[in-house]
């Protein structure tokens, strides 16, 4: 008798193939699904491969469009990057994944989710938790934290007996000595060799961006368009080709990054569980996004406003990396973020080239810059006489200060 239907997420690889045979193993019926977030993926050799597996089910959902506009793009407005660098394309696809495989649950009247990330690592907080915010009386199978499955299950070789024992069908070609993330918005290297974080990346681990020395001589120069904070166009300047949905401007600008190895990094990050560890990135079409927004928004939000939103945009980020996309306070920093990016319209100009992000110009009809203001040609409505006010003004804490502390007069 079957203990109850599982919703797997599954990757069509060799850890998630044995933990499918492994839950009926368990008497639990499976139902495999498949995210197609934009990864290279064969998905009708991961359906054949499931259902020859003993899947009572295959869903293979295409989630590219929502994985742009719902996610992505928020991440966009928020210039969402954590400790300062990382752009969050893992942490971002989690919640749309989840998402997805909960309406599949419920749909399906599974009791169950079930997942194959590892019991050290951020992804099985990220999916757990939206989960549990989306179907809260689910239950979740993690095989990476049940004794039986991990002490069984010790390393790859383990795996590869276990899948030749049950017919699972073993890949081919020698595996890379590092493990591999890919959607839409990015490629994460991590653990096994790189886990040294002195090691240099090779130079062939980079699937998404050449390296820039080996890029193009002569830049590619793209206008995008904002509206709200999120781009609604992207022209190549000198070929015309126009870019107008969100999926095709993304995948348009992930091309033109990846051709001049725009985006990459290489960083130690801290992990939500309490560790370190060592990841490398390539987010070429983000990188690209991110500089245009970080400078629209500074030409048409107020100095103020932007000040509160970069700190909401933070805590988004954390928020964000630590798997709390449908909480009620992310959901609120959201909605702050959004009303902060009404006005953030208009055209930047850059330059792509060699690994960089050039910006060239921009306008907007939105925009708070006014040119007669600021120009020291002419003195528009602004009388010079005034900042000598506000410098005394300003002053009267630092020199109160330094009286105080006893500083006045002597050298800092």
């Amino acid at each position: 008798m079957s203990k109850g239907t599982v919703v797997l997420a599954y990757s069509g690889g060799l850890d998630t193939s044995c933990i499918l045979v492994w839950l009926k193993e368990q008497g639990y019926d499976v139902i495999a699904y498949l995210a197609n977030i934009g990864q290279d993926e064969d998905f009708e050799a991961a359906r054949k491969k499931s259902e020859s597996l003993g899947a009572k089910k295959v869903f293979i959902e295409d989630l590219r469009k929502e994985f742009v506009e719902d996610f992505i793009w928020p991440s966009v407005q928020a210039n969402a990057v954590y400790e300062d660098r990382y752009l969050l394309g893992t942490a971002i696809a989690r919640p749309c994944i989840a998402r997805r495989q909960v309406e599949i649950a419920r749909k399906e009247g599974a009791q169950f989710v079930s997942h194959g990330a590892t019991g050290k690592g951020n992804d099985q907080i990220r999916f757990e938790l939206s989960c549990y915010a989306l179907y809260p009386e689910v239950k979740i199978i993690a095989p990476w934290r049940i004794p039986e499955f991990y002490n069984r299950f010790k390393g790859r070789t383990d795996l590869m007996e276990y899948a030749q024992k049950h017919g699972i069908p073993v890949p081919v070609t020698p595996r890379a000595p590092w493990s591999m993330d890919a959607n839409l918005m990015h490629i994460s290297y991590e653990s096994g060799m790189l886990e040294n974080p002195k090691s240099h990346a090779p130079a062939d681990l980079y699937l998404m961006t050449k390296n820039p020395e080996d890029s193009p001589n002569i830049p590619d120069v793209l206008e995008i368009e904002f509206k709200n904070g999120v781009p609604v166009k992207v022209v190549h300047v000198k070929e015309g080709k126009t870019k107008e949905t969100p999926l095709d401007i993304f995948s348009y600008l992930n091309e033109i990054g990846g051709k001049h190895g725009v985006g990459r990094i290489d960083i130690v990050e801290n992990r939500f569980i309490g560790m370190k560890s060592r990841g490398i990135y390539e987010t070429p079409g983000g990188t690209i996004l991110l500089t245009a927004h970080v400078d629209i928004e500074t030409f048409t939000m107020d100095k103020e406003v932007r000040r509160i939103k970069q700190g909401l945009g933070i805590k988004f980020s954390e928020l964000v990396y630590n798997g709390f996309w449908y909480s009620p306070e992310c959901d609120f920093v959201r909605h702050c973020i959004a009303k902060s990016q009404e006005n953030v319209e208009g055209k930047v100009q850059l330059s792509v080239f060699k690994g960089q992000v050039y910006i060239l110009g921009r306008e907007s009809p939105k925009s708070l810059y006014n040119e007669e203001l600021v120009s020291m040609d002419v003195q528009g409505d602004y009388d010079p006489c005034d900042a000598s006010g506000f410098i005394r003004i300003n002053a009267v804490r630092l020199r109160e200060h330094h009286r105080l502390q006893g500083f006045s007069g002597t050298k800092q």
